[in-house]
């Protein structure tokens, strides 16, 4: 699976996801941070879900129906515990299945919407 993992959801998290065999791209590495909307236009555009703590990228995607290749975000999770979410996320459902869907993790409830990746509801789960 490819991700393009935020800055503020940690380097582990994506070595972590790179050791599992998934191609990673950090933010990090790319340089000045280019801005929310910047970051997941170059998700969508590289077919890759975007790992964030940041919450503003679900109101781009509902809101603004900005186009998107699944974003996975991580608010309430602290560092230490990340990982194994992310194992668990993956875990359950496959890379079809990620690649529409906006998944948000509060507390030990993880929540998964689907869209289609102009923006629009397609179904939730």
């Amino acid at each position: 699976m490819r991700f393009l993992v935020d800055r503020c959801a940690g380097r582990r998290l994506a070595e972590w996801l790179r050791e599992q065999g998934h191609d990673v791209v950090e933010v990090r590495s790319l340089g000045r941070d280019p801005g929310d909307e910047a970051l997941l236009r170059q998700a969508a555009d590289q077919k890759r879900v975007l790992v964030t703590i940041d919450s503003d990228f679900g109101a781009l995607i509902h809101v603004r129906a900005q186009a998107h290749a699944g974003l996975v975000r991580l608010p309430d999770v602290p560092p230490a515990t990340r990982i194994e979410v992310m194992a668990q996320i993956l875990g359950g459902h496959s890379e079809e299945e990620l690649a529409s869907a906006l998944v948000t993790v509060k507390g030990s409830r993880i929540r998964i919407s689907r869209h289609s990746s102009a923006g629009s509801p397609a179904r939730r789960k």
